[in-house]
């Protein structure tokens, strides 16, 4: 697999503060959202990208890991276990590795811990990891909207997982030490659930924002008034200006999805207003908008 360095993917330095990691992933995130580029296959693939990045450089340990062993970052674990055997056999005249292996030559050195290398008398004790296992889980728009829990079956085995409110769609979040079982004492690998998110009934998600379009009638736009609407925690009363235009938005600060990961901190709905026009008129009704018209 080739290397992707996380700090290009989100356009950084590798001395960005976790403010700067926050920021660029939020701006990418909403550039490359596949609700946003729905026929971009490239998009999504990026998005994913992106949240794999952000994912690993917002935690300061995997960050750690990833700037010492850079594409082996993963097996940051084993290679520090490795090395204390190493030298602990070097300091008792036990065998060393063969070959002039550096420190910095991590892809031969995992190759032949996890089965790769030829040659080594120990390879049939090597300590292989187990297998990654990938899934998706599906969830209505009120189902993200809420941190909560839920239980999956994963080859056989049940684990209850905690979602975070605010995940995004096409998300993937990594599950440590779920995936296969590894081999002669190896690590377990890991689970990765990819989020498909359904939008919901008439309530459009575009990031932290939530978008409505609402009919509303040609007196109510014309002459103002109430009107109740529905959101995702139950129904508004808004206020109606008068001479309301089609296509109007108006902006309900606060009342939007909630931020990943940022408690208490939620975006916007937006409504935009459709006027409906009158059909099936009385004759009256036609007479006064003919008034109107020459008016």
């Amino acid at each position: 697999m080739d290397f992707v360095d996380y700090y290009k993917v989100l356009g950084i330095e590798n001395t960005a503060s976790p403010k700067e990691i926050k920021s660029a992933f939020r701006k990418l995130a909403r550039k490359y959202h596949p609700d946003l580029n729905p026929n971009n296959k490239d998009a999504n693939r990026n998005f994913q990208q992106i949240n794999e990045a952000n994912e690993v450089l917002s935690d300061p340990e995997k960050r750690k890991k990833f700037d010492q062993y850079g594409k082996d970052w993963q097996h940051a674990d084993e290679f520090e276990k490795q090395k204390q055997y190493q030298g602990q056999s070097s300091a008792k005249g036990g065998q060393r590795f063969s070959g002039n292996q550096s420190e910095g030559d991590f892809s031969d050195f995992f190759a032949s811990m996890f089965g790769g290398g030829a040659g080594n008398s120990r390879n049939s004790q090597a300590k292989y990891r187990g297998e990654d296992f990938k899934t998706e889980l599906k969830l209505d728009l009120i189902d993200a909207y809420k941190a909560h829990k839920q239980t999956l079956t994963v080859s056989g085995k049940k684990i209850r997982i905690t979602i975070p409110a605010g995940i995004e769609n096409g998300q993937t979040i990594k599950i440590p030490g779920h995936g296969g079982p590894g081999k002669n004492g190896g690590p377990d690998g890991d689970l990765y659930i990819e989020f498909s998110i359904a939008n919901h009934h008439d309530i459009k998600r575009l990031g932290d924002n939530l978008y409505s379009t609402v009919d509303l009638d040609l007196y109510t736009a014309l002459l103002g008034g109430d009107i109740t609407i529905a959101t995702l925690t139950g129904q508004v009363k808004l206020k109606v200006a008068p001479e309301t235009q089609n296509g109007c938005k108006i902006k309900l600060k606060g009342k939007g999805f909630p931020v990943y990961k940022e408690e208490g901190q939620f975006g916007d709905f937006i409504v935009t207003w459709n006027i409906k026009i009158p059909t099936n008129l009385t004759e009256k009704q036609k007479k006064l908008f003919t008034e109107l018209s020459v008016s």
